[in-house]
């Protein structure tokens, strides 16, 4: 991922507004998200017990994480594979190209990580001359198209089926071959991976989960694309996250409980495969070598403070496909690598709220992701710490401090109040439609009669009766 545009997210959400091709495909995926999510969850019994005990081992794993993590390492070292510790974005660049070049690689094939995505690892790869080649479908068409992710899980969900067609005729020698249903991008694209995963010298993954009690990595797909990634090239690199480490099998496979469904509204993924160091003398396939690359980048800091519950994510998905901002606009608007609901706290967090001032405010505090996610996390509590934050450190736009200033105190001036609601009313119906943004929805009228007017009218009822 390139540099964070997300102090752009007012712009880059009108470009986005208007994109009909963008609008029709986040329709389209978005309700098929929380549609099968509500399924899944209806087939079980007590979700909330298996929410739980899911957000019982991450709170445990985030309590001893030095102790979980040493023990990982350990365990990682005595299965015959190594470690490595990256501060950083750079350090964790650094490291990979490094263990490549040792490796004599030319051809490098490429699970889905969010890792890679926030350290720029492929233009860090490409830079230092490996061919490195996508292998999850919505990566690899992404990656065609030299662009970001949208989706944490769907990273093309902004891309509609005659896009893609229209990247495969462009990169892909396909003579009279056409591309007209689905299925034939699927094998489009499979028939060019298959070659990639045969010939890579190096595979690189990320990890849904560590598991600190065997040194094992968990890795959840629906295509198989990571277990090949995996197992088919000579040299298996991991990039993960510090965060991700869990005390046992067992924490490990309540959060998979949850994952699932909550992310694809599936009992459990297609593909969910555990690693455990390099190839053993009997085993008859795997990796030679086996590498777990740990980055840090600014999450011990939020360990013991109030955003700490954000290392508890999982990153499924849920609190996106659900929040209203996030359908409007899709993922790029955002400006990093993480949208919606949990980008608008993370990239804050990780880049600086000077970075990203407009993401606190880039929601309707509905309470919706709060409420879908499984991991339980205060995402509408800490937007607005975000916003305290920055209004401390005077980081909003003068007219923005300005009109809270002056609204905080015309608040305080009850006769005055309504005659300005009214007067702000009359002045909005009057402003020419050629002001608005193009992308403007209109909203349903909701009667005549205010909250203030209602209020009142109810007060004066319990006046009356004594109340």
């Amino acid at each position: 991922m390139t540099g964070c545009t997300a102090n752009q997210f007012v712009p880059q959400s009108e470009t986005a507004l208007q994109d009909s091709a963008l609008q029709q495909a986040l329709s389209h995926a978005q309700t098929g998200f929380v549609k099968k999510r509500a399924q899944a969850i209806a087939m079980v019994d007590d979700f909330e017990l298996l929410k739980f005990k899911a957000q019982a081992a991450k709170r445990n794993a985030l309590s001893n994480l030095g102790e979980l993590l040493e023990q990982f390492e350990h365990k990682v070292i005595e299965s015959g594979g190594q470690v490595h510790w990256a501060g950083t974005t750079d350090e964790l660049n650094a490291c990979v190209v490094t263990l490549c070049s040792e490796a004599n690689a030319q051809r490098v094939i490429k699970g889905k990580s969010m890792i890679g995505e926030e350290a720029g690892l492929n233009s860090a790869m490409e830079a230092a001359g490996f061919e490195l080649i996508e292998s999850d479908l919505g990566e690899y068409i992404i990656q065609l198209a030299k662009e970001p992710p949208s989706h944490i899980i769907a990273p093309a969900i902004h891309k509609t089926r005659k896009q893609v067609a229209a990247l495969f005729k462009q990169y892909h020698a396909l003579g009279d071959r056409g591309l007209e249903a689905i299925s034939d991008l699927v094998n489009e694209a499979r028939s060019v991976l298959r070659e990639a995963f045969l010939t890579a010298d190096v595979g690189i993954t990320g990890a849904n989960l560590l598991v600190a009690e065997n040194g094992s990595i968990a890795i959840v797909t629906n295509e198989g694309n990571g277990d090949l990634s995996a197992t088919l090239p000579r040299v298996h690199i991991v990039v993960t996250s510090i965060e991700k480490v869990v005390a046992t099998m067992e924490d490990a496979s309540d959060i998979l409980e949850v994952l699932a469904r909550s992310a694809t509204g599936q009992h459990m993924s297609a593909y969910t495969t555990f690693f455990n160091g390099p190839k053993r003398e009997r085993d008859v396939d795997g990796p030679t070598e086996f590498h777990v690359v740990l980055l840090d980048n600014g999450r011990s800091a939020l360990l013991d403070g109030p955003f700490e519950p954000m290392l508890n994510c999982i990153k499924c998905g849920a609190c996106l496909n659900h929040c209203p901002v996030y359908s409007n606009v899709g993922g790029h608007a955002y400006g990093w690598v993480y949208p919606g609901p949990m980008g608008s706290v993370l990239t804050p967090l990780l880049q600086g709220l000077d970075a990203a001032e407009p993401l606190p405010n880039a929601s309707t505090f509905c309470g919706r992701c709060e409420e879908v996610c499984p991991m339980g996390i205060p995402l509408p509590a800490m937007l607005r710490q975000l916003r305290e934050q920055q209004h401390q450190r005077k980081l909003e736009p003068f007219t923005w401090r300005m009109g809270l200033s002056l609204y905080s105190w015309l608040s305080t001036k009850p006769r005055m109040f309504p005659y300005c609601q009214w007067l702000l009313r009359v002045a909005l119906k009057m402003l020419p439609k050629r002001l608005w943004p193009a992308g403007r929805k209109p909203i349903q009228a909701q009667g005549n009669s205010t909250f203030m007017k209602q209020w009142s009218q109810q007060s004066d009822k319990r006046s009356q009766s004594g109340e």
